[in-house]
């Protein structure tokens, strides 16, 4: 099996894409032999010695095969152009979310395992010191049993964020704000606790009447269905001019726990009977892939991850069916929303 130079194309050129190019150009076992977008090269910031392509379509018919299409497109798009680059006979690295319904999460699915192609989704929140250490607390049954689990997120996004003309906001493209600003959290509860059902939810359009074609503002209550416990998800991305944080609160048998920071990237209470908390590693660690900080400096896992699946010397971290998952539990939510 190939251990260097496996190629790479990238999808959608924006500011998420241009962290995938990084990563790939900062890597020695990458090359990047591709980019693609709807833009020309010219109003992009991508690499002048790659060749530029307006499709995958394009890219296939100058030749171009590479072994690795990461998708950052809008999020409408990323299943279709999944199984486009599947049948091409490229494994697939995709931005959250992996699609916008459950059934087009299937589709990806079922073509990876036809033609032998990995899936390999971008849940870089999994890997902050933090998260690491609350899956070993929670697998490890050092909490025990898990009575309720609250996560809070309250962003900003604004007129600077829902450019006229973006895709940022519609429903066909973006989806909804749970898709595009808080998918991570779901996937953290899902990692953490397993699956979830939503019992009630209400949604607001506060303050972005004009802006976006969904809610801005969420609440959620939920049962956690192999854990027993309970839950709630509160969200909004109408915080006035900065984002506020994301948390989680774990209240369990044993202790309670509470991580916090903009990206739940801060242990900021630790109770447990008969533990005492670790120094955990710092947040920015050291990575070859570029001078990216806070949960942008995850992709570099991400990266490390890919490299290693490809090299046949580890498995997916962040697999196809937990991508579908998090569509399914977010999907539930939006069929059961009061508005």
């Amino acid at each position: 099996m190939k251990t260097s130079n496996w190629t790479f194309a990238v999808i959608g050129c924006g500011r998420i894409g241009l962290r995938h190019i990084a990563m790939i150009q900062g890597s020695p076992q990458s090359q990047l032999v591709a980019t693609i977008d709807i833009k020309s090269s010219d109003d992009l910031n991508t690499p002048e010695s790659v060749s530029h392509f307006s499709s995958l379509s394009q890219m296939k018919e100058a030749g171009i095969h590479p072994d690795v299409v990461a998708i950052a497109t809008p999020n409408g798009l990323h299943a279709k152009q999944a199984l486009e680059a599947i049948a091409a006979g490229s494994h697939v690295i995709i931005e959250k979310p992996m699609a916008l319904h459950k059934a087009d999460a299937e589709k990806v699915l079922h073509a990876a395992l036809k033609h032998g192609k990995q899936v390999i989704g971008v849940m870089q929140n999994r890997y902050s010191p933090p998260s690491a250490w609350l899956k070993g607390m929670v697998d490890e049954g050092k909490l025990g049993a898990i009575y309720q689990v609250h996560v809070d997120c309250f962003w900003n996004r604004d007129e600077r964020y829902y450019k006229g003309g973006d895709w940022h906001g519609s429903k066909d493209l973006d989806g909804g704000t749970l898709f595009t600003q808080f998918s991570h959290f779901i996937d953290m509860l899902y990692w953490l606790f397993g699956d979830i059902e939503p019992l009630g939810v209400h949604c607001s359009n506060f303050n972005h009447e004009g802006l976006i074609d969904f809610e801005d503002s969420g609440m959620v209550h939920f049962n956690m269905l192999s854990q027993k416990g309970v839950g709630s998800l509160n969200y909004s991305t109408s915080v006035w001019d900065a984002n506020l944080e994301s948390s989680m609160t774990i209240i369990a048998e044993n202790g309670s726990i509470k991580i916090a920071g903009q990206y739940m990237n801060e242990v900021v209470h630790c109770h447990v009977k008969d533990y005492e908390m670790p120094a955990l590693p710092p947040s920015n660690p050291p990575n070859n892939y570029g001078a990216y900080k806070g949960s942008a400096a995850n992709h570099s896992f991400v990266y490390d991850n890919v490299m290693e699946v490809l090299s046949g010397q580890g498995s997916v971290t962040t697999n196809a069916l937990e991508g579908l998952k998090v569509v399914e539990i977010i999907e539930k939510i939006y069929d059961l929303a009061d508005v």
